[in-house]
């Protein structure tokens, strides 16, 4: 098999996707990113495709030509570290024609496997953990010199606050903004206060200057991220634990989500801003508010829920009971009346009964989410929840439970978007129709997707005006008026 057939092999799994980025005509080295998880990790990947550039590494997506192939991680689930690990053997099948390429393991996975995937498994030659980034260019010398190269140590104050993010895969319209880094919520299934470390927040001024930079290119929509943005807290540096213990001038002072909500919507007015991931037990009247208050702000909330069981809720550590996270929602719907929620949720989590499954069923109900992302429980290394509780849910129960869930979501998903038949919706448009380039692809406020025919007067970054007249449970397809 020839170079170029190894090479179309791999290329034939990658998702598909438009590169828009900066290449300096000084760099001559090559380096091939892709991504997987979390909004987050399409984030850090692009900060560090600006630090790589900064070292004479432009990006490329043709795999054939890259000196240096890293692969940013996500842990959440087993099954996405073994599509990761699958990848990892299709890229050392490179090695074959190109002896010196170099590949690399970034991100959550890194963090948590270490030295096994360097040492025992051989797959990769570098491995840098969500908070060592900066540390990019000495690993890469020892690479050069012939050693394996590691580093996996979390801090307290990284985050990349100071680097402008260089737009992999951009459309031109979105981008993501991140504003806080790490979580200390804890809960017993989720491994990511064991990747990422430790909650921090992002200086405000830093948060503004790069948006600023994205208006500048022509951005019209930003998604504020964080692993809880709700907790987001400035109050000069520090980690959020230690707020308490500052004085007075200093709490009078600090910026809470709300208040950078208020403070990016008013400057950035011709900006849409959204918002991700939220948590039930931190979202404000505040914030409900602030969103009511800006045409800006887009009617979209995701708020997890995981269980609408109290039962498995104080078993996932969660800090919120069904009636608090309803009335988070009754609140939300009296000032933002047309907003969009949507939800995860978690089937079979550690001795979940068909009682507790039902009371998950009966909240969908209550709620009719808009969409949502729904996982069978898997069981990750290191949590309360492997080490203290027993997976003890048959995985065709799993299934059953998992398949239900989505059937119920998928009802509702369709009752929310026949809601806007007979109605107009502003739209961005982001980019052609995946299935015809006849049609235009775009998003309304509440993050459904909408499909119309395209005219002569529009173009990608405009807001129009779509009359909706037909759709699906996760599509709504109309007319430009």
């Amino acid at each position: 098999m020839s170079q170029n057939d190894t090479s179309k092999k791999i290329d034939e799994k990658l998702q598909g996707s438009t590169t828009k980025y900066f290449q300096a005509t000084e760099n001559n080295k090559k380096v091939y990113i892709e991504s997987y998880g979390c909004q987050m990790n399409m984030n850090d990947s692009e900060i560090v495709a600006s630090i790589l550039l900064k070292q004479g590494f432009n990006t490329t997506e043709n795999l054939d030509e890259a000196d240096l192939v890293l692969i940013n991680t996500c842990s959440i689930r087993e099954k996405a570290e073994t599509t990761i690990r699958n990848r990892l053997k299709h890229f050392n099948k490179l090695k074959q024609y190109n002896p010196n390429t170099k590949i690399g393991l970034l991100g959550c996975m890194a963090e948590r496997l270490k030295e096994k995937i360097l040492d025992e498994e051989k797959l990769v030659d570098l491995v840098v953990g969500p908070d060592a980034y900066r540390d990019l260019p000495n690993l890469i010398d020892e690479l050069a010199d012939g050693r394996k190269a590691v580093n996996v140590l979390l801090s307290k104050e990284e985050t990349y606050a100071d680097i402008e993010p260089v737009r992999l895969n951009s459309n031109g319209v979105s981008a993501f903004v991140s504003i806080t880094r790490g979580c200390d919520n804890m809960c017993t299934f989720c491994v990511v206060p064991f990747t990422r470390g430790r909650e921090r927040s992002r200086d405000p001024k830093s948060i503004l200057h790069e948006i600023q930079v994205l208006q500048d290119k022509g951005f019209k929509e930003v998604t504020l991220l964080g692993q809880n943005v709700d907790s987001y807290l400035w109050y000069g540096g520090g980690l959020k634990k230690d707020f308490v213990n500052q004085p007075d001038e200093v709490k009078q002072k600090a910026i809470d989500f709300a208040g950078l909500l208020d403070l990016t919507a008013t400057r950035f007015s011709d900006i849409r801003i959204r918002f991700s991931t939220s948590n039930p037990q931190d979202f404000s009247l505040e914030v409900i508010k602030t969103m009511a208050k800006h045409s800006n702000i887009a009617k979209h909330i995701h708020l997890p829920v995981q269980s609408g069981s109290d039962r498995i809720l104080k078993l996932m550590n969660r800090k919120h009971t069904v009636a608090q996270y309803k009335e988070t929602v009754d609140a939300i719907r009296k000032y933002i009346p047309d907003v969009a929620i949507s939800q995860d949720l978690i089937a079979g989590f550690s001795t979940e009964t068909e009682v507790d499954h039902q009371a998950t069923l009966d909240l969908m109900d209550y709620i009719k989410y808009d969409f949502g992302f729904m996982f069978a429980y898997s069981v990750r290394p290191g949590t309360w929840g492997a080490r203290k509780l027993t997976d003890d849910i048959p995985h065709h129960v799993k299934l059953r439970r998992l398949r239900e869930i989505i059937d119920k979501q998928q009802t509702h998903s369709l009752y929310r978007m026949q809601q806007f038949v007979g109605k107009e919706v502003e739209v961005l448009i982001e980019g052609n129709s995946k299935k015809s380039d006849k049609h235009w692809m775009g998003r309304n406020s509440q993050n459904a997707v909408v499909i119309f025919e395209k005219t002569a007067k529009e173009q990608p970054g405009d807001l129009v005006k779509v009359k909706v007249n037909d759709c699906t449970s996760a599509t709504l397809f109309g007319n430009r008026i």
